[in-house]
């Protein structure tokens, strides 16, 4: 990653008409006070930064006012001062220097129809939502892009990469990565971020970042199932190696860099979402193990568990881009067609024998067979 990172350091793009020093950002909107947008939030106020984070809920502004903890997505933080919460979102950009996107991805066109028309200028934007847009199957840095004109898209970044908001806001060690088309934003928004406990790398590879950030969250449910079936720490590790494989085949047809998703936002994402007890996803697997249905599911709780609704884009995009991605169709099939998560688990072991290189290096082409099972 050094490596990268010291090659990349030689491409020097321009940015011209904003001084992006670290200096320069001295008051940053978080927009989305969910567990991430308030541990990012939490996190850039400790470096003297004044946050003024908006909320969707009033209540959620209401608890931060009176107690300085958000009691509905983050408990047992304690927010700092410097953190103002507020449900008025021109009042949350104005005159501010830089935008962190933290809203739901189903949320993200509507919160951008929002956003337009009071955006004056260009603005450094960070988008940390991890998700694909159902129906267009965008990508988010794509969908906040047809909102805004050619010009603004070079001061848009993604931030992606193995991140519990519990444990950042723990000071728990953490590495993330930053990646965005012009490099020398890339290097100073990399100053803002980084902590000696958040360390922040930087990269060139958006679609690769927000893919890898996206389609992990839909092998974190099957994960989660393969543990809810007490199938073991052999077909656990199994899953998650063929799960990047998957991933890695999308990628290359979509455009992104391979050695991407070998990194932070890609295998390291992954690993920490289908291993840890703290993901969202990866407990909507083990309930899905035991039987719950989706409905039942999706309103167990307030925080939303991304890899459902990603699980049926990323469906989109392999039969788009001609791509196998079996893991994806079988949490599909569980999630939206009722199948039965052993009946899946058994037809991935009975697929016709390949080589492994030959099925990580190719595109994997065919069309995809559904189950009969229920």
């Amino acid at each position: 990653m050094d490596q990268c990172c010291e090659a990349l350091s030689h491409f020097i793009p321009s940015f011209k008409g904003y001084d992006v020093t670290t200096s320069s950002f001295r008051v940053v909107s978080v927009i989305g006070a969910g567990a991430w947008g308030t541990a990012l939030a939490h996190l850039l106020a400790t470096k003297g930064l004044n946050i003024r984070l908006w909320a969707y809920e009033p209540e959620v502004v209401a608890s931060i006012d009176a107690q300085r903890e958000n009691t509905w997505y983050l408990r047992d933080v304690v927010l700092p001062n410097s953190i103002q919460a507020m449900n008025s979102l021109s009042d949350c950009i104005q005159g501010t220097d830089l935008i962190v996107l933290v809203v739901p991805s189903h949320t993200m066109a509507g919160m951008m129809t929002q956003l337009r028309p009071i955006l004056k200028k260009p603005i450094p934007i960070t988008i940390a939502t991890k998700g694909i847009e159902e129906g267009t199957l965008r990508l988010m840095s794509q969908v906040v892009e047809d909102h805004l004109p050619d010009t603004w898209h070079t001061w848009l970044t993604v931030l992606s990469g193995p991140s519990f908001a519990a444990e950042v806001c723990r000071w728990k060690p953490t590495t993330i990565l930053l990646a965005g088309k012009d490099f020398n934003l890339v290097n100073r928004l990399q100053q803002v971020f980084l902590t000696p406990q958040f360390r922040v790398y930087a990269g060139l590879d958006m679609i690769g970042a927000q893919l890898g950030g996206a389609l992990k969250n839909v092998m974190a449910i099957a994960a989660g199932v393969v543990d809810g079936l007490d199938l073991g720490a052999n077909a656990r590790a199994a899953l998650i190696t063929r799960g990047l494989a998957e991933m890695i085949r999308l990628g290359r047809a979509m455009g992104a860099d391979t050695s991407t998703f070998y990194g932070l936002s890609g295998l390291g994402d992954l690993v920490l979402t289908s291993t840890g007890t703290l993901s969202r996803n990866y407990q909507a697997g083990l309930q899905l193990a035991k039987g719950v249905d989706m409905a039942t599911l999706r309103n167990s709780t307030r925080t939303v568990a991304e890899g459902i609704n990603t699980s049926r884009a990323a469906m989109g995009l392999a039969s788009q881009h001609k791509v196998d991605m079996p893991i994806v169709e079988g949490v599909y099939r569980v999630l939206f067609e009722g199948n039965n998560p052993r009946h899946i688990v058994s037809d991935l072991m009975a697929r016709t024998a390949k080589s492994e290189t030959e099925s990580l290096l190719s595109d994997g082409m065919h069309t995809f067979t559904h189950s009969s099972h229920s």
